[in-house]
């Protein structure tokens, strides 16, 4: 397994764990009918954009199959002043999960936002995201907890953060 940046030939294998991994990990979470019509093609095409504009760090398999992703950059979520950097997302598929994918995904993407010179950063999460206690084990600390609307389902995310990236990059 390897991490290095995404480019546009990526999209499909990006979407790919971007559907599985949302199936799996939102499975009872979220609407049952909403996880079914995540399509393969809709996010290939969102992540054809996103690749125009974001950096994004792709796992990779012996076999070069994209088998998890990490993207951030600049704080997009409002409000939370006293962090500048944001992780959009982390996901890796579920048979992958707990081999320190994450953790190399995440310390790809502190290096990043160093370049930028961004030295904080926060993580919006689903509470009932199992994910939550790896931003735990990473070090970040609760913020904040809100109410955001899936799929026509209100449900809690809390917000996490990193004061101080240097405890992550190691």
């Amino acid at each position: 397994m390897r991490i290095r940046i995404a480019n546009p030939g990526d999209a499909a294998g990006i979407a790919k764990v971007h559907v599985d991994a949302w199936r799996t990990t939102y499975n009872g979470i979220l609407p049952q009918e909403f996880l079914n019509r995540l399509d393969y093609g809709n996010r290939t095409n969102l992540w054809i954009e996103n690749l125009k504009t974001d950096t994004i760090f792709v796992a990779v398999n012996t076999k070069e199959e994209i088998i998890g992703f990490a993207t951030g950059g600049h704080k997009k979520s409002q409000g939370y002043n006293d962090f500048q950097g944001e992780l959009y997302a982390i996901y890796i598929l579920e048979e992958f999960q707990g081999m320190a994918i994450g953790k190399k995904l995440l310390n790809r993407i502190v290096e990043y936002l160093k370049t930028l010179q961004i030295n904080s950063m926060l993580v919006l999460v689903l509470k009932e995201n199992p994910a939550v206690q790896f931003y735990h084990a990473m070090g970040a600390q609760k913020i904040d907890s809100i109410t955001i609307t899936i799929a026509g389902e209100k449900v809690q995310e809390e917000v996490y953060g990193w004061n101080n990236l240097e405890i992550l990059h190691k």
